[in-house]
């Protein structure tokens, strides 16, 4: 974690205690075994656990920070688009922040718990994600005059300033395809792309010759997602499966879209059909097809997060702790994202295990730790032909 002081500095973060904080913090969070909460981390290291209470209490500009990582991992000529998605974090205690109901995808239902609301970026040609901005959804009782949609929007809103500038697309599962959110995420000069259900009301935008007299027809007919005799094939993803595109109106979100409607014909008995779409009315289906595919990147921001940085396992019901403790999970995942970068060889594919990576930065804090312990020399140690193995004991293929 050299990097670390180097990008808090480049962010304005100049302060001794906070910056060494700071810097323990997130390569702690790396070699902790089991949860990643107050008393855990003061195991691993030499702070204390009444030291991370504070340090979680301190307001810090995780976006600011993590839009710095992203720079230095992601070349400025590379295509990036920007994720959004909000994930179920099991937390129990009657007085505990934002504490709702919340739909729980891992059981398919609604429970009793927090949501973390993520922003994030996915570079397009090694289809890596990295985390930029988390917030915590707040109960509805708080704020009972705004909807969950106008808090995910608000969300969007703040983290946008930080989003790189090549980012021009947003790809969002079909729960944020609503009118109120689609309409802000255009406004803020991002083209959405997302999911509609099946039986969506669409409806062909009409391209023949108007009437000299009268109201403009707009319209040209419903559409049959059944029928699909009047959109253009585009090409075959795979053998029975095919892609078509048609420019149609959509009734709720009140503007034309760009579809790409998928359809999958391997059971003749029982074809599939997966419809999505684009505000940006000039995109081709490919695009749009390729870049859906990409939002699944923050699954698996998710999952690293809840695996190996402790998202789920905060030891505090405040708001200030709760927040710090969820953009640290992301901010140290993406820091482990920029040290394995950092070491790949050119022109290799990157190649990322973050079980991989908490393996070897604990057995790198073991050795570290018996040298020192033993006064060891730590020149012949680390000299010696099989200290790389050690480093690597354990360590998983990617």
């Amino acid at each position: 974690m050299e990097i670390v002081p180097s990008l808090l500095r480049k962010v304005g973060i100049v302060g001794r205690p906070q910056m060494k904080a700071l810097t323990m913090l997130f390569a702690t969070i790396l070699i902790t075994c089991g949860k990643v909460n107050f008393t855990n981390l003061s195991r691993y290291s030499a702070l204390s656990e009444k030291t991370y209470r504070r340090v979680f209490a301190k307001r810090f500009n995780f976006a600011v920070f993590n839009q710095a990582v992203i720079q230095a991992v992601v070349p400025e000529s590379s295509a990036l688009i920007a994720v959004m998605d909000g994930s179920f974090i099991a937390k129990s205690g009657k007085k505990t922040f934002g504490l709702d109901l919340f739909y729980n995808g891992s059981h398919s239902r609604v429970e009793k718990g927090l949501e973390v609301s993520l922003v994030g970026v996915v570079d397009v040609q090694s289809e890596v994600g990295y985390a930029l901005l988390a917030e915590q959804t707040f109960d509805q009782a708080a704020f009972p005059e705004l909807t969950r949609m106008d808090y995910y929007l608000y969300h969007l809103e703040i983290a946008r300033p930080h989003l790189p500038a090549q980012v021009q697309y947003l790809a969002v599962d079909g729960a944020y395809a609503k009118q109120p959110f689609v309409t802000g995420a255009v406004a803020l000069n991002l083209h959405v792309i997302s999911k509609l259900r099946r039986d969506a009301n669409l409806q062909f935008v009409f391209e023949g010759e108007q009437k000299a007299r009268g109201a403009r027809r707009k319209y040209d007919g419903k559409v049959d997602l059944a029928d699909l005799s009047r959109f253009t094939r585009v090409t075959q993803l795979q053998p029975d499966v095919d892609l078509y595109t048609q420019l149609v109106w959509h009734r709720s979100l009140k503007r034309q879209i760009r579809l790409a409607v998928l359809k999958d014909t391997r059971k003749p008995d029982k074809p599939g059909t997966v419809v999505l779409f684009s505000t940006d009315l000039t995109q081709s289906a490919q695009d749009i097809y390729r870049f859906y595919k990409l939002r699944f990147q923050i699954e698996f921001i998710f999952r690293d997060a809840k695996q190996f940085t402790g998202l789920s396992d905060c030891q505090s019901r405040h708001l200030k702790k709760l927040d710090f403790h969820f953009n640290a999970s992301f901010t140290a995942l993406n820091l482990a994202k920029l040290e394995v970068h950092q070491q790949q060889l050119d022109k290799q594919p990157f190649v990322f295990s973050m079980a991989s990576v908490k393996r070897r930065a604990l057995n790198d804090h073991l050795l570290d730790t018996f040298i020192s312990r033993l006064d060891l020399s730590p020149t012949e140690i680390k000299s010696h032909p099989n200290y790389q193995t050690l480093r690597s004991y354990g360590v998983i293929a990617a």
